[in-house]
């Protein structure tokens, strides 16, 4: 089953929202890895404040927002 990454933080409310959608929309076609971009120093310098992000295979498919359409695009295997 694919894995979609999802870098957030505790408290973020964008995070919440973008977590809740994209968990309704994959329903069970993949499988949602959250990641707490405070736990590793790295995360903190690569995201900052740019949360929620969300990524496929190493590749950023969205930031703040949900994008749909760049996720289906990425597990389809589409650019």
């Amino acid at each position: 089953m694919p894995v979609v990454d999802v870098y957030s933080r505790q408290g973020c409310h964008l995070c919440e929202v973008l977590l809740e959608q994209l968990l309704e929309f994959l329903d069970g076609k993949a499988t949602v890895a959250v990641h707490d971009v405070d736990s590793q120093v790295a995360w903190q310098k690569e995201y900052g404040f740019d949360v929620p992000v969300v990524e496929y295979q190493g590749v950023r498919l969205c930031v703040h927002r949900l994008d749909r359409d760049a996720v289906w695009q990425a597990l389809a295997g589409k650019d």
